[in-house]
């Protein structure tokens, strides 16, 4: 790599207007090479450091999280488009993480004693160094979090590459680890293109990766880092169900179905994108849901009232434009929704709106039957027993979350066992949280975020003899 390599300007644009907020040139080879030299003196010294100094760390970050959250969010949602109040309680979420893996994080990784054959035995908890996180934008501050909190609690040393429309928010999670004191080197913002990433990821000094997007990004970036010989968490696309079963209670499931799919416009990995309806209750939960989803507020972010907002990108409306025009081409039914909208500016350049749609009749030629639909899109299936909802259900590539509604304990016991996810949420909407490790198997991913087992992830679990 030279330092002519850096490749074109990484821009940040707002979702809600199409205005051009800022460009960034990408770091070239020299400026790389400076924040890992720097990246692995940190990590050196970071791994001495105590679990108090640690904790220290991470609670000062919470503070100044709680300290400016507006601003913080405000950041946000011009940067990406989620509405404001999503944004502020995605910056409180945040916040609450890294206080959370401040207070557990010792006992996560305090030695353990084993019995064995010998004078000791002890399974310990060492950190293995720099970890690259190769980060999406829908959930840019969280989504940072998620490895970030866990892993420099861990005594690891973070690299963030994040999506190159969010510059703006990747810099600013590295200057809250600057000002609550963080030793040069802890977490830094690389901004690259995606061609600078296999070098940084088969560079010596770089220990892990991790990554959270589609299913081909992660492809890329396994085998890059399985040439390297370097652990990889991987989170990747899915395509949750949401199952509901005669004995659920249909009031709570419709709110809760429409929030967990229309939630940040629809752009999230957990999201609910298939419900699949039992007979016996379909036509209750239906009409409720389409009017529910039919009801929702689209516009500008910044407004109170506004539920959804834009799309990311025009790229981002226009696949999901056409997404529902290959279904309705193939016979599916719109039943509301269904087409793009003119944004606050009074042009469709003017803003990446999409209205909130639902789709009902899908069959396996459409593409919205195989691929994952990023956006404020809910797909309908009809199912007659809940043997034909779990198979359903399954009937995917994907397998990271789902939601299962009914009140019939056997039945909880056999969606809990038989669906092919990562999480199962019983009469509940799929969420992620520090105290649950998330993930997802099949091509969902590998590896597991949060809780205990991810703060493991990017540690040398060392067994200890000693005779």
């Amino acid at each position: 790599m030279s330092p002519t390599d850096a490749g074109p300007p990484l821009a940040s644009i707002n979702p809600a207007t199409g205005e051009l907020l800022q460009s960034f040139e990408p770091f070239d080879a020299d400026e790389v090479e400076a924040r890992l030299a720097i990246a692995a003196r940190a990590a050196s010294e970071w791994a001495t450091s105590s679990f108090v100094e640690r904790a220290r760390l991470l609670i000062t970050v919470a503070e100044l999280l709680e300290g400016e959250l507006p601003d913080i969010a405000h950041v946000v949602t011009t940067e990406m488009g989620k509405p404001f109040a999503q944004a502020k309680g995605e910056v409180a979420k945040c916040a609450s993480a890294f206080r959370w893996f401040a207070e557990h994080g010792e006992s996560f990784l305090t030695d353990e004693e084993v019995p064995v054959d010998a004078s000791l035995g002890l399974v310990t908890y060492q950190p293995l160094g720099p970890v690259l996180a190769i980060m999406p934008w829908n959930f840019p501050l969280w989504q940072v979090v998620r490895f970030a909190a866990p892993a420099v609690m861990a005594g690891n040393v973070g690299l963030l590459k994040h999506a190159p429309n969010v510059c703006r928010t990747a810099l600013l999670i590295e200057d809250l680890f600057r000002r609550a004191g963080a030793l040069p080197g802890i977490f830094q913002t690389l901004l690259i293109g995606t061609d600078q990433v296999p070098g940084i990821i088969a560079d010596a000094r770089v220990k892990a990766v991790t990554l959270t997007g589609s299913v081909g990004a992660g492809r890329a970036v396994a085998a890059q880092a399985g040439a390297a010989i370097k652990k990889v968490v991987l989170e990747l696309g899915g395509s949750d169900p949401f199952i509901v079963l005669p004995s659920a209670d249909i009031d709570r499931a419709v709110p809760v179905g429409v929030q967990a799919r229309m939630q940040n416009t629809g752009q999230s990995c957990i999201a609910a994108k298939r419900f699949i309806v039992h007979d016996e209750v379909a036509d209750a939960f239906i009409d409720a849901f389409v009017a529910g989803v039919a009801a929702l507020s689209v516009g500008d972010p910044f407004d109170p009232a506004t539920e959804v907002g834009p799309l990311v990108t025009s790229a981002a409306r226009d696949n999901i434009e056409a997404l529902v025009e290959d279904a309705r081409s193939h016979g599916a039914s719109i039943l509301c929704g269904g087409e793009r909208i003119v944004g606050p500016g009074g042009s469709d350049k003017a803003g990446y709106y999409y209205l909130p749609t639902v789709i009902a009749d899908i069959t396996s030629e459409m593409r919205v039957a195989t691929e994952e639909v990023f956006g404020p899109v809910a797909l309908l299936f009809r199912v007659s027993s809940a043997d034909e909802a779990l198979s359903v259900a399954n009937g995917t590539d994907f397998g990271l979350g789902s939601s299962v509604w009914t009140g019939d304990p056997d039945e909880q016991q056999q969606f809990v066992q038989g669906l092919e996810a990562g999480q199962v949420f019983v009469n509940g909407m799929v969420a992620s949280m520090p105290e649950l490790p998330f993930g997802g198997i099949k091509t969902s991913g590998i590896g597991r975020e949060l809780s205990v087992h991810g703060i493991r992830e990017f540690c040398n679990i060392k067994s200890v003899w000693v005779a």
